[in-house]
């Protein structure tokens, strides 16, 4: 049986996520802030007949924690297959670039960056023992330069200097690290859930969190054909996901 550890999955698309892996028969680590949400959440899910659900206390932000998940989920398990750094805030609004505070950036970086890097790291060593070693780092379309440099892009005018710049800062370390593990049985993407309803954006998304947590899934599976280094978002590119930085 693989196993899964995801980040931020009390609820939202990190639930969804970590139901689609269930059904597909993973054992999976519920990563909460708050063990207690975690805690729900996999009662949720047994209540559903999952019973390979398990919470652990994780908070991205304080390398403590991060330390000490990694150390009760060695306990438990000598490998971990996927990783999904789904843990992430937005902020808050309105975000203009000439007003929002440094202290803004930091906060969110903090979590959306950093906390990141942190859990990668940590778990390096427990991914590395997998024949199959997946990495999904949770982004947005809504960080690519790209498609923020183009008037014709319907979400254009949806700015967010805050989270936008993290999450394209988060799209930049996945590129170094899909890189640093290209001549390995690692695949490591950026993917994109899609604008869906979610505490997250107020529940103002046009999509279900379901569908968001059935796109991450699918590249937490992915075969070893599969794709790596990739920005991917099926809500912006149904053929094949292929997205532009």
């Amino acid at each position: 049986m693989k196993t899964a550890l995801i980040t931020g999955a009390n609820k939202g698309v990190g639930f969804e996520t970590a139901r689609q892996l269930l059904k597909n028969g993973y054992f999976v680590f519920i990563g909460s802030r708050n063990i207690g949400n975690g805690e729900s959440a996999v009662k949720r899910l047994q209540k559903e007949g999952f019973g390979n659900a398990k919470a652990v206390q994780l908070d991205v932000t304080d390398l403590d924690s991060v330390k000490k998940a990694r150390a009760e989920i060695a306990k438990q398990r000598d490998v971990l297959d996927v990783l999904i750094n789904n843990a992430g805030i937005n902020g808050g609004m309105p975000q203009a670039a000439l007003e929002a505070p440094v202290e803004a950036f930091d906060q969110v970086m903090d979590t959306n960056l950093y906390g990141v890097i942190r859990v990668t790291q940590a778990f390096m060593d427990l991914l590395r023992k997998s024949a199959s070693p997946r990495i999904v780092n949770v982004s947005s379309s809504g960080c690519s330069l790209t498609l923020h440099s183009d008037p014709d892009w319907k979400y254009y005018s949806h700015k967010a200097a805050v989270y936008t710049a993290s999450k394209a800062a988060m799209n930049m370390y996945t590129i170094n690290l899909a890189y640093e593990l290209r001549d390995t049985a690692f695949r490591v993407n950026a993917v994109c859930p899609g604008f869906v309803a979610t505490d997250f954006n107020n529940h103002r998304g046009t999509g279900t969190a379901e569908q968001g947590g059935e796109r991450i899934a699918r590249y937490a599976m992915i075969r070893e054909e599969g794709p790596t280094g990739k920005f991917i978002s099926e809500e912006y590119n149904p053929e094949n996901g292929d997205t532009p930085w």
